[in-house]
């Protein structure tokens, strides 16, 4: 008989394996409760689930009910009416008269994947409706995020009457006032946080803004244009455009696009982003997109690929552009017809990665340097905020969340110019709001510009003023901080033995994917395995072997541990027990499949004996 989970007790789970302290100062915690226990065995019994698989859908608060929706999210079963976004209808009118109309629209993205992708989609349906947009991304360095006075007056120059801005525009006051004033219309089409004042535009559409009651804030910016164009066709239908020499574009065939931002930007992978994510990674499976192929083979992707393909491996490249190269090389390229002038953007994208990279790596060891000497032998402070001449101002997001990934709490990294102004970037840890004390940075006037998410925002402001910024962040953010790093654990969704580690078994778990923001990689323990090889390869990886008492076999690799806590404790530990914590990952190599453990963490085992739950 399985018990109702309200009439079990709630109590806080021992340490997994006894692990109070691992190698990288985390406490092991088991990811569900009692009650979470219960809902595991009631889904494998009702559903016939492998019990792992069970226990990693319960430990995602997945409700008994919500099971089989979860395990195929569909988008048509998710999709709200677009009409609960606030100024939605007005958008999707005025859009649909500049199709009807044959009107010259220019579209302003922003400079990321999310921008690029969201600026692709809408060229491309325009396009589908006989339009030439034009398509203005802007240069990091010389013109910064949003919109910009002078960007606007040259679009209009070029005689646009409607100007769609995607992935920015909700703080841009003054350069959207001038797009009015020199008669254009002007929608936006944005996720970011809102300030006090909202521009006045034809249309907002902003699931953030304080007056919208869609729930669609999670959403990034590309998905809110797929969202948009739904209700465009829908709006064009009704007026008789669509007819047999001009269809309907398929808007779920270009699920590549939405996929793809939406992983780049870390949007959490829940209701309508998991069906998005889901449905766009197997229509990039078909490979039938020539930009996003040509990018899948500049990155040597050749097995199907999966959602953490899209973040470190695709998106870093469509990212190079707008860092260090021609802000809309990643545009082109998601609109490129042409396979062999694919390839040779997706060439050039991939060089500007590589270059990105020795810049960051140089930055990056600046950087921690900085911080490590800010924070002293004692630990102390509640953020980090860094800054030097000569950083490249398109790496220092990348060195911002290096910088938070290795000291565990809020960072920012700006690169300081010869005039005496810094831009930045900073990232966050989870629970403490980032965006908000920089919106009120702003609003103190200790910062020049600023704004974003929870989890990443940007600055610009004078040197000058770094003291006081760095004090006013510390005081704004020190209490949050200190609670979300006090809870120090890493959540284990169950153990299991190296024999047991297959392809079928990380099948199984891939089940519950995709995985990301909000929806975790299950994290599988290995019970005092012996860590039989550790060795360097690449940059700053360890590759690792660990063989269970049966013999049997896992192999892993450790990321960028090579001088941090966990690369340490391998090399120290070599020949010895070890209990291991990490994700499961299928390695596809000439044709060939198996299973690599991406290590985690570790923790030297009690003396007694271990227990696989």
């Amino acid at each position: 008989m399985i018990l109702p989970a309200s009439a079990l007790p709630v109590e806080a789970p021992p340490a997994f394996l006894g692990v109070a302290r691992s190698a990288t100062g985390k406490l092991w915690r088991d990811r569900l409760d009692a009650r979470g226990a219960a809902r595991a065995l009631a889904i494998t019994q009702r559903y016939q689930l492998p019990e792992m698989l069970a226990r990693v859908l319960a430990g995602r608060d997945v409700g008994i009910d919500e099971v089989e929706d979860f395990l195929d999210p569909t988008i048509r079963k998710m999709m709200p009416d677009p009409h609960t976004v606030t100024q939605m209808e007005v958008a999707a009118k005025r859009i649909a008269d500049a199709a009807q109309r044959g009107e010259k629209v220019a579209i302003f993205g922003d400079y990321d994947v999310d921008g690029a992708t969201s600026a692709a989609l809408l060229a491309w349906h325009l396009r589908h409706c006989g339009l030439d947009p034009l398509i203005h991304i802007p240069d990091r360095i010389f013109e910064g995020y949003g919109p910009n006075v002078e960007a606007v007056r040259a679009l209009a120059g070029r005689g646009a009457t409607l100007l769609v801005t995607v992935d920015c525009g909700t703080t841009s006051i003054e350069p959207l006032a001038e797009a009015k004033k020199l008669g254009m219309s002007v929608v936006v089409i944005d996720h970011h946080q809102t300030g006090d004042e909202l521009p006045e535009v034809d249309a907002l559409v902003n699931p953030n803004r304080p007056d919208d009651l869609s729930g669609l804030g999670h959403l990034a910016a590309v998905g809110l244009v797929l969202i948009t164009l739904v209700a465009v066709n829908r709006e064009l239908r009704g007026r008789g455009f669509w007819n047999a020499e001009r269809p309907e574009p398929d808007l779920l065939g270009m699920l590549h696009h939405v996929a793809l931002g939406t992983v780049a930007d870390v949007a959490p992978l829940m209701g309508l982003n998991r069906a998005f994510v889901a449905k766009g990674l197997i229509a990039m499976r078909r490979r039938d997109h020539v930009g996003h192929t040509a990018l899948m083979d500049v990155a040597r992707l050749n097995g199907p690929p999966e959602a953490w393909h899209l973040g470190f491996m695709l998106g870093p490249r469509i990212n190079a552009g707008g860092r260090i190269g021609r802000a809309d090389l990643g545009v082109r390229l998601l609109l490129e017809g042409d396979v062999s002038e694919a390839a040779r953007i997706a060439a050039e994208l991939d060089r500007l990665n590589s270059e990105r990279r020795v810049i960051e790596q140089a930055a990056e060891a600046q950087a921690e340097a900085e911080a490590l000497a800010s924070l002293g032998l004692e630990d102390k402070g509640a953020v980090i905020v860094t800054a030097a001449e000569g950083w490249h101002p398109g790496i220092v997001g990348l060195v911002a969340s290096r910088l938070k990934e290795k000291f565990a709490r809020p960072a920012f990294a700006i690169a300081l110019e010869p005039g005496g102004i810094g831009t930045g970037s900073g990232r966050s840890i989870s629970g403490v709001d980032l965006g908000k004390a920089v919106r009120q940075a702003v609003k103190e006037r200790i910062l020049m510009k600023g704004g974003g998410h929870a989890m990443a925002a940007g600055v610009t402001l004078r040197k000058e003023k770094l003291a006081e910024f760095r004090a006013f962040m510390e005081s704004a953010l020190a209490e949050d901080v200190a609670n979300s790093r006090h809870e120090n654990e890493l959540f284990i969704d169950g153990a299991i033995s190296a024999r047991g580690v297959t392809v079928e078994f990380a099948n199984t778990l891939n089940r519950a994917g995709p995985f990301g923001a909000a929806n975790p990689e299950p994290v599988i323990a290995l019970p005092a395995h012996q860590l039989v090889y550790a060795d360097e390869v690449g940059q700053a990886h360890l590759r690792v072997r660990f063989k269970a008492g049966d013999g049997a076999i896992v192999n892993g690799i450790a990321f960028r541990a090579v001088g941090q806590k966990l690369g340490q404790a391998l090399t120290q530990n070599r020949g010895q027990l070890l209990h291991v914590a990490g994700s499961l990952a299928v390695d596809r190599f000439q044709g060939a499949e198996r299973v690599q453990m991406r290590v985690l963490d570790v923790a030297v085992p009690d003396p007694g004996p271990a227990v696989i739950r």
